[in-house]
């Protein structure tokens, strides 16, 4: 338990500990691979751990910083080009000059940035979202984007057991 989630009760708590849950179980899938364990794909997509890591990173980077900026934080996708959505296809790969223990220092860093929102942002704050064809919300409040963060995190530590299992056999959970 880190300081912060000691010192928050309630609400704010049960997020810390839920994000803190999901955490786990997506970097406790990376337990012991070498860098080029964590570069292989074991499935037909492009998915491997690192990648999945590198991206979980980057979808809640980009949502700390919507709550603390706004909109103006997000990329438009409606104005992306073909660099852009190279850059996002990258965001699920370990490329050959990153490290596994890098990407999950990166991770380590962004989780501590996202606790100290949980701990002091005003949960009912209401924040108009980016133009993007997959929202059919004008706006969320920061505890439904904080609640997003969550999902996306277990989602994508559930695709991550299925690629440690697919690699070596090895499960996190049962």
């Amino acid at each position: 338990m880190n300081t912060i989630e000691k010192t928050v009760t309630g609400e704010r708590a049960d997020l810390l500990a839920m994000l803190a849950k999901s955490r786990f179980f997506l970097t406790f899938t990376a337990r012991g691979l070498t860098d080029d364990q964590a570069r292989q794909r074991t499935t037909k997509s492009e998915l491997c751990l690192g990648g999945l890591i590198k991206h979980v990173t980057s979808v809640e980077r980009h949502w700390a910083n919507f709550i603390v900026e706004g909109a103006s934080a997000m990329p438009n996708f409606n104005e992306m080009t073909e660099e852009d959505f190279a850059q996002r296809e990258a965001e699920f790969q370990l490329l050959p000059d990153e490290t596994l223990a890098g990407v999950i220092a990166e991770y380590e860093e962004v989780a501590r940035r996202t606790d100290e929102l949980v701990a002091t942002v005003d949960l009912d704050a209401v924040l108009e979202l980016p133009e993007a064809p997959w929202f059919s919300d004008r706006a969320w409040s920061s505890r439904r984007v904080l609640m997003h963060i969550v999902a996306e995190t277990a989602h994508h530590a559930g695709h991550a057991d299925i690629i440690r299992e697919s690699l070596d056999g090895q499960k996190s959970m049962g």
